[in-house]
């Protein structure tokens, strides 16, 4: 490569680093995870720099080596490590109060991994059907439908959490007399 393109390749890996993080880890819910995918897409972008520099939609096709990454890390579990005696991260406290965040993001990876991919690309990087049907190589109903449910599933899944958060325990709870 030459060193103008490598050093365009740099300025654009830095820029877009931290973006391509966090995309990384609603994907996947898990930080390392979420580098080891940054990496591989950085290392693929970097093989084809010169092929897609000259074309405007640099991001959109590093989004899409992206979530096909994940996609196809999901498909092989096998090759997966398996960490032990990690500690959780702490998630970033928001205007939402604490709790919220971790509980939208263990809802969000209860999601099945294609539509977790639907609905990161479509709402939280804001892209448009069309876009994310392209990202993922589908059509834009399947990207509809797709998204239809993972909301639904995720809907499904915070309020189940809220249902045992409400709920109060056997302990707790009052008794009713049998009459």
């Amino acid at each position: 490569m030459r060193a103008e393109d490598e050093a365009e390749f740099r300025d654009y890996a830095r820029a877009r680093i931290v973006p391509l993080r966090r995309t990384a880890y609603l994907l996947c819910g898990d930080w390392h995870l979420a580098d080891d995918l940054v990496q591989t897409t950085l290392t693929k972008l970097y093989v084809a720099w010169r092929r897609v520099n000259r074309r405007e939609a640099v991001d959109g096709y590093t989004r899409q080596i992206l979530v096909r990454s994940y996609l196809s890390e999901r498909r092989r579990p096998w090759r997966r490590e398996h960490p032990t005696a990690v500690l959780p991260e702490r998630a970033e406290l928001g205007r939402e109060g604490p709790g919220e965040r971790e509980r939208l993001m263990s809802a969000l990876a209860r999601v099945p991994p294609r539509q977790r991919a639907v609905l990161v690309l479509r709402y939280w990087d804001d892209n448009s059907v069309a876009t994310t049907a392209e990202l993922l190589g589908c059509s834009e109903g399947t990207v509809k439908s797709q998204a239809a449910r993972g909301l639904a599933a995720l809907r499904g899944v915070l309020e189940i959490d809220n249902f045992e958060l409400d709920s109060p325990s056997p302990a707790t709870a009052p008794r009713r007399e049998l009459r």
